[in-house]
């Protein structure tokens, strides 16, 4: 009688989580999607040697600008999303794509958050004429066009992942920085923080302790949403010949040589363009959801 009691209390359990995930999902919809949408291209990008079914680099002139597969109705396709102009597998190149857009928006926003958070601590908590100088500097570059600064770096020092990255990750500190300095400036004036500091409190241990943690839930969001603006600009560079190298397999890319087969062989550029715009959309909803998640006065 007594197992018969505990498994039905361990099945009432499990049933009352199942009905927890679907108020969840049902309550979170654009959340699950922007989730999913994220989990997605994250796998793409680190098992793409074991999905991509051909090798992105192989071209096979006698699969140029092969229909997909599923609107050829010869048969003689082998590839589900098509070939490209040089007879490349067009999904292979996508699913190894998903690698440089990831590369690029996780790294670059790594330096911008960094760079921008202790340059937004100093501004917002020490003040005076460090606050003056920092923001002083951010309002240059604020006043700096993006595309104009990232073109005349790369004629100067040449293309290269790593000079995207850090372009994005020298630029976009400023989001980081003001964003940080504003609720800083809010916080110091707490009674906790003021009593953190007549108890003796180093101004090291206060940020450590009461700052940064209040502050987390803001730069998490900022973080995610500019993973999919840095994607978006990588496309924009390659696209322009700024970006990756042409041997590389990047959407932007594969956008830019599509320019000539707009009409002709309209897979190659539709298939990048709805990778770009799929990644993009994941990530600010997922960064949409965060935000009403974690900020208290999107709560009702």
């Amino acid at each position: 009688m007594t197992q018969i009691m505990e498994t039905e209390a361990i099945e009432i359990k499990k049933a009352n989580k199942i009905v927890t995930v679907l108020k969840f999902m049902k309550n979170n919809p654009t959340g699950i999607i922007g989730f999913l949408l994220v989990v997605a291209t994250i796998l793409c990008a680190i098992f793409a040697p074991y999905i991509a079914p051909y090798d992105p680099g192989a071209a096979s002139l006698g699969h140029r600008l092969d229909l997909p597969k599923l609107l050829d109705d010869t048969g003689k396709s082998q590839y589900l999303l098509g070939g490209d102009q040089v007879g490349r597998d067009l999904l292979s190149r996508i699913i190894y794509g998903a690698r440089i857009s990831l590369l690029v928006g996780i790294c670059g926003v790594i330096i911008s958050l960094v760079l921008g958070t202790f340059l937004g601590i100093i501004s917002g908590y020490f003040g005076k004429w460090m606050d003056d100088l920092i923001m002083r500097l951010a309002e240059v570059q604020m006043g700096l066009p993006f595309i104009l600064l990232a073109i005349v770096i790369m004629s100067v020092f040449g293309t290269g992942i790593e000079k995207i990255i850090i372009i994005l990750g020298l630029t976009y500190w400023v989001s980081f920085a003001r964003l940080i300095r504003g609720e800083i400036l809010a916080l110091k004036e707490q009674e906790y923080i003021q009593a953190a500091k007549a108890i003796g409190g180093t101004h090291f241990k206060i940020i450590i302790k009461h700052i940064l943690p209040n502050v987390a839930s803001s730069i998490l969001v900022l973080a995610t949403m500019c993973i999919a603006e840095f994607i978006l600009l990588e496309a924009s560079l390659t696209f322009l010949g700024l970006g990756v190298e042409p041997t590389v397999p990047s959407w932007g890319g594969m956008l830019a040589d599509s320019r000539n087969y707009m009409t002709s062989a309209w897979w190659i550029s539709v298939f990048p363009g709805i990778s770009i715009m799929l990644t993009v959309l994941g990530f600010n909803l997922l960064g949409d959801w965060l935000r009403d998640r974690l900020d208290p006065n999107m709560k009702v």
